[in-house]
């Protein structure tokens, strides 16, 4: 205030052309410093009179006593001996005042003062702000168990806040919006604020949260979140992990479902839930009729494996004695069923071949049904009854009706009837065989239909299996490919008391096949020849004369090649000029060359 009163005087007088003499001093209004980080106070002064060698002193108010902490002259500087700030601060040249390792003590206002004389005595205030944030807020005591009531708030939790500066504010929050900051108790909602200042100079804060909570509640997020001030006026928040109540009300209505989905049929597993509104769930107890089937605490009711029996209706009783309405449900259910299936006439059946076959199923059900007749999964009949007219050996097998309701998915049963034909067998056509070479081994199969099942001879025998396969029974053998095998082939004999079949096998060689001691490359017949030829003795005079031939070839070539060019000697003369019978010359003795050739 004294610096700007001079300013002043001063611009005055400079309009009556004269300046009063005075001194100027500027600092920073205020300083914001992190704890434990260095503060910097610079101060900067002008004065009237350049003659002047002034003093700079730095002092600080404590408990209402002014005292000066450093001083800076043209001659000399130095510190004062206060035990707050020792081996802590210092004064540089420019007379900043530096303070390292601040602590919230040193939050506080400094005097830059400047003195000049007869000039005068100047200063300027300066405040220093000490920040730190505060750790993450922690809410506690929100696990209780709170009963919905319009009489009376309830605790619903503390937030707290450790070790901040300057003094940090709690704000709560209620499904993402900020909640009233009231402190009266009469209110519905209000909060308890509590501040602590620790030995370290920081601030604890915390509130308490009360309310008079609804069952809505119960599905609503709380949070709360500390906002506090840091350097350069910022501001900033943190939250503490959001949580729900556990809000306990009574009952106002009850659900009673069904829990499978789709038509129940005899052998499912049924489950029944019963669940009210209320929380706590009271415990439930289940009746058929007037029959107490026990209670349960989860309200699931379930029957393993039900049958046509257990189809009804069902009661439900929450036993929750808080609530004020009637807490029953019923529910019913059908259970869709079909008998089992019989076949007329029952089986196993023996028929002769040509003998009708006549074949009725039946079942019952209260829905409406279909019977199909199949064999070997091919659809024979879709009434419930099969009639064949003249059955053969191939009609022998396994008859197969099936019951099915169509609109109870799985609701499917059957009965089975093994019709046998009797009859002399019946071999199936044999497939050809074919083997590497002679003398490898190889296996056949015989396959025949008949009844009673035939017994089977091979020609030549081998070493033997039999197996059935359905209404077939199959005899497989072993044996080598000899060459009798291979001319002659291997005869299959089925025989019952009904008669005999009989089919023969092929046995050959493959096409490509090499014998290296009897039939060597008898698949082509160039070698073939030649090996006839070698047979015969005649190889080597056969060979004798192709390359005999081949090579009188090429040479003849040559010479007419020669002579074409003009480079044979023993025509030199007959070429020379005025004679016109050299070309004629050596065409005559080249052809008589290709004579004597």
């Amino acid at each position: 205030m004294a610096g700007s009163t001079l300013r002043s005087l001063c611009l005055l007088s400079l309009s009556l052309g004269v300046c009063l003499a005075g001194i100027t001093v500027k600092v920073s209004p205020k300083v914001d410093v992190i704890l434990g980080e260095t503060a910097r106070l610079p101060c900067s002064y002008t004065i009237s009179d350049n003659s002047v060698q002034p003093v700079v002193q730095w002092f600080i108010d404590s408990a209402g006593t002014r005292k000066r902490i450093a001083y800076r002259s043209p001659t000399e500087s130095g510190l004062e001996k206060i035990s707050q700030f020792k081996d802590r601060v210092i004064m540089e040249p420019d007379m900043t005042l530096v303070i390292s390792k601040t602590n919230v003590e040193d939050e506080m206002s400094f005097f830059c003062q400047v003195r000049g004389g007869a000039v005068g005595v100047e200063e300027d205030e300066t405040q220093l702000r000490v920040f730190f944030s505060p750790e993450k807020p922690v809410v506690t005591d929100n696990t209780r168990n709170i009963f919905a009531s319009q009489d009376q708030s309830s605790e619903v939790g503390k937030c707290t806040s450790r070790n901040g500066h300057p003094q940090p504010r709690i704000i709560w929050f209620k499904d993402s919006k900020p909640l009233p900051e009231v402190t009266d108790s009469k209110e519905k909602t209000y909060m308890v604020p509590r501040v602590v200042k620790e030995s370290s100079g920081l601030f604890t804060v915390a509130s308490t949260l009360f309310m008079r909570p609804t069952k809505e509640d119960a599905k609503s997020v709380f949070h709360c979140t500390v906002e506090y001030a840091m350097p350069n006026g910022q501001i900033r928040k943190e939250s503490s992990d959001h949580f729900n109540l556990t809000v306990y009300y009574p009952a106002e209505n009850v659900d009673f479902t069904l829990v499978n989905q789709g038509p129940i049929k005899e052998g499912d597993r049924v489950q029944m839930k019963c669940e009210t509104d209320g929380n706590p769930q009271p415990q439930f107890e289940f009746y058929k009729g007037d029959v107490k089937l026990g209670h349960t605490d989860t309200g699931l009711l379930a029957l393993e494996k039900v049958t046509r029996s257990d189809a009804g209706t069902y009661r439900c009783e929450a036993l929750d004695f808080e609530a004020s309405v009637d807490l029953t449900r019923t529910l019913a259910f059908k259970v869709h069923h079909l008998d089992p299936v019989s076949v007329e006439p029952a089986g196993p059946l023996t028929l002769k071949g040509g003998d009708a076959l006549d074949l009725q199923c039946q079942t019952k059900s209260a829905d409406p049904f279909t019977l199909v007749w199949m064999k070997g999964g091919k659809e024979l009949s879709q009434t419930g009854g099969l009639s064949l007219q003249s059955v053969t050996l191939a009609d022998a097998g396994e008859y197969v009706c099936v019951a099915s309701v169509p609109t109870v998915p799985g609701l499917e049963k059957q009965a089975n009837i093994t019709v046998r034909v009797e009859g002399k067998p019946e071999i199936d056509v044999p497939v050809k065989v074919e083997v590497n070479k002679r003398g490898d081994e190889v296996t056949l199969r015989c396959s025949a239909l008949g009844y009673p099942a035939p017994q089977f001879t091979w020609k030549p025998s081998g070493k033997e299996s039999v197996t059935v396969e359905g209404q077939k029974t199959i005899s497989t053998i072993t044996l080598k490919a000899t060459e009798a095998v291979i001319n002659d082939g291997v005869t299959c004999e089925a025989t019952n008391k009904f008669g005999t079949d009989t089919k023969k096998f092929e046995v050959a060689e493959s096409v490509n096949t090499v014998d290296g001691d009897n039939n060597r490359g008898q698949g082509s017949p160039v070698f073939a020849k030649v090996a006839e030829l070698q047979h015969a003795g005649s190889s080597v005079v056969v060979i004798a004369v192709v390359v005999s031939v081949l090579l009188l070839l090429f040479i003849v070539a040559f010479l007419y090649f020669l002579s074409k060019k003009g480079n044979m000697p023993c025509g030199k003369k007959d070429n020379a000029p005025g004679n016109g019978q050299g070309e004629v010359v050596k065409k005559e003795n080249l052809l008589d060359k290709e004579q004597d050739v």
